[in-house]
């Protein structure tokens, strides 16, 4: 229950700081891989995911990712959905992540994730490193990014 009441204080965070501010600029569009060991019970999940974020500043943009979830075991397969905070600092950008994932064949199929990530940019690739949560466990993983 804790994790629904953190999700719904996400969306409307969301909400609000694209309500208050429009987008000044550009909105940008990037395709992304990603791979991801969790802790327990101790397997690996690759991402494939499409993202899109508005700027609300000048070194602050929100927007949010979607995508198609592999894990290791070749029957689970999942859709992984964030929202996300990031803050642009010339090469480098630290973001905050928080959404539901979505695993069918687990029993709850509704996983909540948040995870906080960083990494490098240039004009071709975004690499960086995500840690985080999906209930019930720790993970850590690698993103690159392409921007469309």
């Amino acid at each position: 229950m804790r994790s629904h009441r953190t999700l719904i204080l996400a969306f409307a965070l969301a909400g609000a700081i694209g309500w208050a501010r429009p987008a000044a600029a550009s909105s940008q569009v990037e395709l992304g891989l990603g791979a991801d060991w969790l802790a327990s019970p101790r397997e690996g999940a690759f991402q494939l995911t499409l993202a899109g974020d508005n700027w609300v500043g000048q070194h602050l943009s929100w927007g949010g990712r979607i995508g198609l979830l592999v894990l290791t075991d070749p029957s689970r397969f999942g859709v992984p959905i964030d929202f996300r905070l990031r803050g642009h600092f010339g090469r480098i950008y630290v973001e905050g992540l928080v959404g539901p994932w979505f695993l069918p064949r687990d029993n709850d199929a509704l996983h909540f994730h948040g995870g906080i990530g960083f990494g490098l940019v240039t004009n071709h690739v975004r690499v960086g490193l995500e840690v985080g949560y999906l209930d019930p466990t720790s993970m850590v993983g690698l993103r690159f990014a392409f921007p469309l």
